[in-house]
């Protein structure tokens, strides 16, 4: 089958919004396509995908095993879906400051699909940046420092992240978890290094003392968040964002305050694939 596509960078360092790809199809030869994109870009973008919430877990299932969120509750009729939901007097974003999905999991997220239901009319884009390039770029002091170190990822305080989100549920789980994983990580299917830390759960460095790990990865944090390893998307309904949580940190915009008359419900179905151990 013939498939006639555009692709549109978004950056220089990563993203790409896709044209003449139908996300209804789940088609081995049509996910074989959509995979290749992502190991490339990192993150894809398609709008005017008009697809249920059926043909969305299709596509998904395609990248693997799916995931449950290990504290807030699934749809009722779609427990793999996580439905995003900020109403418009709330002043929180979900997801709003820069991250990993689910980092303190032993096999932190592989792949998120996002698909966009309802969306305010200015505001609440995602940004993306490059974890490879982020690696590549790093000062080679600190790349000697971290050589070989695992760092703690930890969920402390996320348990109750949904008391912000008046129709968000969390599913009852309080505990906390916490996992150690290489900050250097090799992506499974590209090879390239990845620096794996992120500000939201990564706490520690192992084997150094407190002061040391703190400064390093404040270092790193704020190398992390250089723009030019950036590319955002600005969201329409119906608009499906595809991105591999592995090699990528993203966050959501919190820029349509109530208080600016901005208040705008802004509504997503989330779908995680399962990782594996980052290695």
């Amino acid at each position: 089958m013939l498939i006639l596509m555009d692709i549109k960078l978004l950056s220089g360092a990563l993203g790409a919004e896709i044209s003449g790809i139908n996300l209804k199809d789940s088609s081995l030869e049509n996910w074989n396509i959509i995979n290749n994109l992502l190991l490339e870009h990192k993150a894809l973008f398609f709008r005017d995908q008009d697809i249920s919430s059926e043909e969305q877990i299709n596509l998904a299932k395609r990248f693997g095993p799916l995931e449950r969120h290990i504290y807030v509750k699934g749809r009722d009729k779609y427990p793999e879906i996580l439905r995003i939901i900020k109403e418009p007097d709330e002043k929180r974003q979900w997801g709003e400051t820069w991250h990993t999905d689910v980092s303190y999991n032993p096999k932190p997220t592989k792949v998120i699909i996002l698909r966009s239901l309802k969306i305010p009319p200015v505001g609440g884009d995602t940004m993306f940046s490059n974890m490879e390039i982020a690696y590549e770029t790093l000062d080679d002091k600190i790349k000697d420092k971290i050589d070989n170190k695992k760092a703690i990822h930890s969920s402390l305080g996320a348990a109750a992240f949904t008391e912000d989100y008046k129709a968000m549920e969390g599913n009852g789980n309080l505990d906390e978890y916490s996992n150690a994983h290489p900050m250097v990580r090799t992506h499974p299917e590209t090879g390239k290094k990845i620096l794996y830390v992120n500000s939201m759960y990564t706490k520690k460095i192992l084997d150094l003392e407190k002061n040391e790990s703190e400064d390093i990865l404040n270092e790193i944090f704020r190398h992390q968040e250089r723009l030019d390893f950036t590319c955002r998307f600005k969201w329409t309904e119906n608009a499906v964002a595809i991105w591999d949580n592995r090699s990528t940190l993203h966050q959501g915009l919190t820029d349509f305050f109530p208080g600016r008359g901005l208040g705008h419900e802004r509504v997503m179905d989330r779908i995680a694939i399962e990782g594996d151990h980052p290695q």
